[in-house]
């Protein structure tokens, strides 16, 4: 699944968003920075471009409004479903926005490749990337050596969803390392239970939930640099290190005495919506799933989500400490194809510490993050946002994106969805879907 899809699910319904009014920041010390970085841009337009359409575009929009009341600048918000398509069109004729906000750090190498179009970012925001930003997060931005695109929002996937109530009732604890997991899976199985829950149904990009579990294992058994060689496909697709990441992840997901709770055998999992894989936590009918943090938004409303609360979720635990914390997840990334004073000023604003927090603010039903260290965690409103944020922002914290989102559109959204949705529905062979996807790499 593309972050573009997830960014929008993870959003919650923001309609009391921006209820407090607009920030009265005119006179802060930022205001006074930007506008000398930035002199005569009041009265100017910036148009900005987003997969994020009503009504979670609200807290984007309420977020603009300090920036607006320091610069006198209009920001001209423009949500499309067919954001990715038509950012491609317009770029290609001439009709570019001012601002987009790039779901995929594929799609900006693309744009700024293929079109020509991207501007570099100006020295201020890559001064404020550097500053708030992990280098991991900048090179995402990054193409060609030339750094084009500041990080916006985050999301953090390595996290096991579970019930703190049931928990409490059971006796179970929440694991700290790997073995502890599967002790307690184990325990859970001794309890006459089974401990894990999934699904993975998802339309065309049926199998993402997979890959992201694929993805987690490899930083975890192989560590991140040979992800990066994977990604970069420096190693191949079918690598014995990967297959090795698979059959670690086989070790859960295809264990039957493990899977799928409260739904069906392992080969429930492809038919089963990803929405609905992991709502059994809430109802004590499964104990443990993995997802991201957005899927907060699934459980029905009344559900509390906090650690003392019906569900919460932990830290997916490192296998071993070879490799740090290591953290999947993803973002989105602020591209200009304008230069013109008052974007560059724009540009700075939405890299900045200010607007991380600003954007918090404006959410107030949660559902917003970001790897920005600026962010003052006690900003975001709900718990899992909290924790995703401290683990952002967490030194041992060893970050990498999606690498499906990351790799060619012919694998990352394509073979690679298909062939571990073959691998948990036909209990085909690591090896041989692997070999698969391996040959559906582009030449080129």
């Amino acid at each position: 699944m593309t972050s573009e899809a997830m960014t929008s699910e993870a959003m919650t319904d923001g309609s009391a968003a921006g209820s407090s009014g607009a920030p009265a920041a005119t006179d802060a010390a930022w205001c006074d920075t930007l506008k000398s970085q930035f002199a005569d841009i009041s009265g100017k337009s910036v148009s900005v471009y987003t997969s994020i359409v009503a009504p979670e575009d609200k807290p984007q929009i309420d977020s603009y409004k300090a920036f607006e009341a320091c610069t006198g600048v209009k920001v001209n918000y423009e949500g499309s479903k067919e954001f990715e398509t038509q950012l491609k069109v317009r770029v290609s004729s001439a009709n570019p926005p001012d601002i987009a906000f790039i779901p995929q750090p594929g799609l900006l190498k693309t744009l700024v490749e293929e079109t020509g179009a991207v501007k570099p970012a100006p020295k201020s925001v890559a001064d404020n990337v550097d500053k708030w930003f992990g280098k991991d997060w900048k090179s995402y931005g990054t193409v060609n050596d030339i750094f084009f695109a500041a990080p916006l929002g985050a999301n953090v996937k390595s996290f096991v969803w579970y019930s703190p109530k049931v928990f409490k009732e059971k006796g179970y604890t929440v694991p700290t390392t790997y073995k502890e997991l599967i002790a307690l899976s184990d325990k859970i199985v001794a309890d006459g239970k089974k401990p894990w829950c999934a699904g993975i149904e998802s339309g065309v990009a049926t199998g993402w939930t997979l890959t992201d579990w694929l993805e987690d294992y490899m930083l975890r058994v192989n560590g991140p640099d040979v992800y990066d060689q994977w990604i970069s496909h420096k190693i191949p697709f079918n690598d014995p290190k990967v297959v090795a990441a698979l059959e670690k992840v086989g070790e859960i997901v295809r264990n039957p005495a493990y899977m799928n709770a409260g739904i069906g055998d392992v080969a429930s999992i492809a038919a089963t919506k990803f929405q609905d894989g992991g709502l059994g936590v809430a109802t004590g009918t499964c104990f443990l799933h993995r997802q991201a943090s957005f899927y907060a938004a699934n459980f029905p409303a009344g559900t509390k989500i906090a650690e003392d609360g019906d569900v919460f979720a932990f830290y997916l635990p490192a296998i071993s400490e070879d490799f740090g914390k290591p953290v999947e997840g993803g973002g989105e990334f602020v591209a200009a194809f304008s230069d013109r004073p008052e974007v560059q000023a724009f540009q700075t604003y939405l890299s900045s510490d200010t607007w991380a927090n600003e954007k918090a603010k404006a959410t107030p039903g949660g559902g917003w993050v970001s790897a920005n260290k600026g962010l003052d965690v006690a900003n975001l409103t709900t718990p899992i946002d909290a924790l995703s944020a401290k683990i952002l922002q967490d030194p041992k914290t060893v970050f990498r994106f999606d690498a499906s989102d990351l790799m060619p559109s012919a694998v990352g959204s394509d073979s690679f969805f298909k062939g571990m949705t073959t691998w948990v529905r036909d209990n085909a062979s690591s090896q041989s879907v692997l070999d698969t996807i391996e040959a559906s790499w582009p030449a080129s």
